[in-house]
C-alpha cells in the first residue's frame, strides 16, 4: 500500500505529510465495514469537506475566468464541470480505482469504476489535502485535474444540446439516438449509441450508461461536422 501511495502521490503532483489521509481518502465504506474497522475510517467525511472545497476552488476559477458572465450562467457552468460523470473522469485519468481499499463484495461487483465511488473518491482525496496543507493546495489540484481546459469540457458536456442546435438550423432535419449494442454483466455494463441524422450514422459512442453513450456519440458527430 505503502508504494502504491507513493506512486499516485507522484502521479497527482503532491507529497502528503499525513499520509494516513490518503489512506483513508482511499478507503471506502465497504472495506471498514468488513474488517470491523470505525466508520470514521472510511472517506465519506472527507468527502463531504472535499466536496465543500471543490465547489469554491471551481467557483473561484469560474469567477476569474469568465468575468462577463452572469451569476445563472456560472452556476450551469460550475455543475458540468464537478458532476458525477466529469469527476468519474478525473479519477480515471489518475488511475484512482486501482488504489482503492474495497470490500470483496464491493470489489466483485465492478466497484474499482463505479461512477459514483469514483466521483466520491476525487471529493475525499481533495478533503484530505485540504486537511494536510490548507485551501491553497486543495484549489490548486482542483485547477490541475478539474477545471483544467474548460472550454473542452463544455463542448463535451453540452454535445447533445450543441448538435441539436446546429441541426435545427440547417433546416428540416431528423436527428435520432439508437442502441447499437450493450455487453458486461449487469454490474459492469457499457453501452454502445450511434447518433443519426436524417437516417446517417454521424457519430458513435460506448459509455457505462444510455445516456454518456449518446453524449459520446453526439460530441464525435461535432468533430465529425467540423472536420468537413
Amino acid at each position: 500500500m505503502l508504494r502504491n501511495m507513493k506512486r499516485l502521490q507522484k502521479t497527482i503532483g503532491y507529497d502528503f505529510r499525513d499520509p494516513s489521509l490518503l489512506k483513508k481518502a482511499l478507503t471506502h465504506s465497504s472495506y471498514v465495514n468488513e474488517h470491523g474497522l470505525s466508520h470514521g475510517d472510511c472517506n465519506e467525511r472527507l468527502e463531504f469537506l472535499g466536496d465543500a472545497a471543490l465547489e469554491l476552488s471551481a467557483s473561484r476559477v469560474l469567477f476569474d475566468q469568465y468575468p462577463e458572465e452572469s451569476e445563472g450562467s456560472l452556476s450551469r457552468l460550475r455543475s458540468k464541470l464537478v458532476c458525477r460523470a466529469a469527476l468519474a473522469d478525473v479519477a480515471r485519468q489518475l488511475d484512482l480505482g486501482k488504489y482503492l481499499l474495497l470490500g470483496k463484495g464491493e470489489e466483485s461487483t465492478g466497484g474499482r469504476e463505479r461512477e459514483s465511488i469514483l466521483e466520491n473518491t476525487v471529493e475525499a482525496l481533495i478533503g484530505a489535502i485540504y486537511l494536510d496543507s490548507g485551501f491553497a493546495n486543495a484549489k490548486e489540484f482542483v485547477e490541475r485535474f478539474v477545471t483544467n481546459d474548460i472550454e473542452h469540457r463544455k463542448f463535451f458536456y453540452d454535445s447533445k444540446t450543441i448538435l441539436q442546435e446546429r441541426v435545427q438550423q440547417g433546416g428540416q432535419h431528423q436527428l435520432e439516438y439508437r442502441l447499437a449494442g450493450e455487453e458486461g454483466p449487469d454490474h459492469d455494463k457499457r453501452f454502445t449509441a450511434e447518433v443519426l441524422i436524417d437516417g446517417v450514422v454521424r457519430g458513435t459512442g460506448t459509455g457505462r450508461s444510455k445516456q454518456s453513450a449518446e453524449q459520446q456519440a453526439a460530441y464525435q458527430a461535432l468533430i465529425n461536422t467540423d472536420k468537413e
